[in-house]
């Protein structure tokens, strides 16, 4: 289980005991913080989910393909389907790992090439 996960659950729980307070005592300032907190623990909470589901899916697809080379091509063709599986049981894990390899390419793809500088030769 990744620490993002547990803290995010931490302050998601703190910023609903905050927003209860702020309900009770009629402060819309601590409600909107309760709210606030609550927000940032779910978004943080959900940033580990698919951390942990990235680690998951790179552990089977790394224990897959060692199988696949250390045994045949029916090795392979098991791993496609329980990666397959993984992302039919995981959609969200899985749109952030395309969506990350997609945003790493773009700007691989998108640096300008180094050049380097003109070199100037002054006589004088």
């Amino acid at each position: 289980m990744d620490t993002d996960r547990i803290v995010g659950s931490a302050k998601e729980f703190a910023g609903r005991a905050e927003g209860a307070v702020g309900d009770m005592a009629g402060d819309a300032k601590t409600q909107a913080s309760g709210k606030a907190r609550e927000a940032a623990g779910t978004v943080q909470n959900l940033y580990g989910q698919a951390k942990d589901a990235v680690r998951d899916a790179a552990d089977t697809a790394t224990s897959y393909a060692k199988d696949a080379y250390e045994n045949s091509g029916d090795t392979f063709r098991d791993g496609s389907k329980a990666i397959a599986q993984k992302v039919q049981d995981n959609p969200l894990g899985a749109l952030l790992v395309a969506g990350g390899i997609g945003f790493a390419l773009a700007l691989l793809m998108s640096r300008p090439a180094r050049r380097p500088p003109p070199r100037w030769r002054y006589y004088g």
